[in-house]
């Protein structure tokens, strides 16, 4: 990585550069294709209008997508495709995403329909767009069955992330960026609460691209990824989702160390390994929502996409985390019961 810390997903000839930094947004123009003479920015209302790159050399329009899950639909894709046609875009030209992991996954899965397939650069402005949903070329957007079911694998032209968008990201959505963060230390099995944090996201952006370039269609270790995501997403639909991903991912994570203990893959200490980086290392303290059923957390988790013939999890081992099929519910009952009076 050099000054501005670029780091690089090796995908052969799709391979891009993922530019970390403080103004790294004004490397954006360099990352767009030679061909682009149109550029559509997908972005929200929220979004400082200062960290939204300038393309002076462009035709640029910009499509405002609505803030909160609803709107991570079929419809809004259906709506920025008619747009970019409406501006003209051709298979040549450039979507550019900014925002945070709901914007960038909007903007992929629309890159990747519209003409079947045209550029998109992302413009990371979240701590979780940065670490996670910006980089590795999954997209996609919820159905009434579950969260992300509908989508593609898009990879980006190139990615940037911001360190100034930090600045003023509301303390919630550093929460849930704080959340993904986590599932890193248990993933490299290394130390990064010793890294100063900006080189710590840095490193999660580098494991996330090392990940990626092994494995870009998540037919083996990129599952690891998923670390937490299946109780995560279950929590998500069961709350209409009113607790946010990262939060959810920072209670999943705990649930998996429960799990993983249940079924006497890791010991005691692992599991408080677990608690001391969620709740001392990231101070994240969350409390289970009210009104949660057990059964229904279940049924959502053998929905998840992740579940093929079973209810799979990522779970931790002496040897790091796996993929484990064929999970019992006996075992997942157990591992609640646990979480639950550990969490109280």
């Amino acid at each position: 990585m050099d000054e501005m810390n670029r780091v690089i997903v090796d995908l052969g000839d799709r391979t891009y550069s993922v530019v970390v930094g403080n103004g790294a947004r004004s490397q954006t123009a360099s990352l767009l294709p030679a061909t682009a003479r149109r550029v559509s920015i997908v972005t929200q209302s929220g979004i400082p209008r200062h960290l939204i790159p300038e393309f002076p050399d462009h035709v640029v329009t910009i499509h405002e997508i609505g803030i909160g899950e609803e709107f991570k639909s079929l419809s809004t894709i259906l709506e920025l495709c008619s747009a970019f046609a409406q501006a003209g875009m051709t298979r040549n030209d450039v979507v550019v995403g900014v925002g945070g992991g709901m914007v960038t996954d909007i903007a992929g899965f629309a890159a990747a329909s519209y003409h079947r397939g045209i550029p998109v650069v992302h413009v990371a402005t979240s701590l979780l767009a940065m670490i996670d949903a910006a980089v590795g070329g999954k997209t996609g957007v919820n159905i009434p069955e579950g969260k992300n079911l509908v989508g593609a694998y898009w990879q980006p032209y190139g990615v940037v992330c911001d360190l100034d968008a930090l600045d003023t990201l509301p303390a919630r959505e550093m929460r849930c960026g704080l959340g993904e963060m986590a599932k890193y230390h248990f993933i490299a099995r290394e130390d990064l609460d010793q890294l100063p944090f900006p080189q710590r996201i840095a490193r999660s952006v580098e494991i996330k691209a090392e990940i990626v370039s092994a494995d870009e269609r998540e037919g083996g270790v990129r599952a690891l990824l998923n670390y937490g995501h299946t109780l995560a997403h279950a929590i998500e639909i069961e709350t209409d989702f009113a607790m946010a991903h990262g939060e959810a991912v920072a209670l999943g994570l705990l649930f998996a160390a429960h799990l993983a203990e249940a079924m006497g893959r890791i010991d005691a200490d692992r599991v408080s390994e677990h608690y001391r980086v969620v709740h001392d290392v990231y101070g994240i303290e969350l409390s289970l929502p009210q009104g949660l059923d057990n059964g229904r957390l279940i049924a959502a988790m053998g929905r998840d996409k992740k579940a093929l013939e079973s209810i799979t999890f990522v779970l931790d081992s002496a040897n790091g985390l796996e993929v484990v099929p064929g999970v019992s519910e006996a075992d997942i009952r157990i591992a609640l019961t646990a979480f639950t009076r550990r969490l109280s």
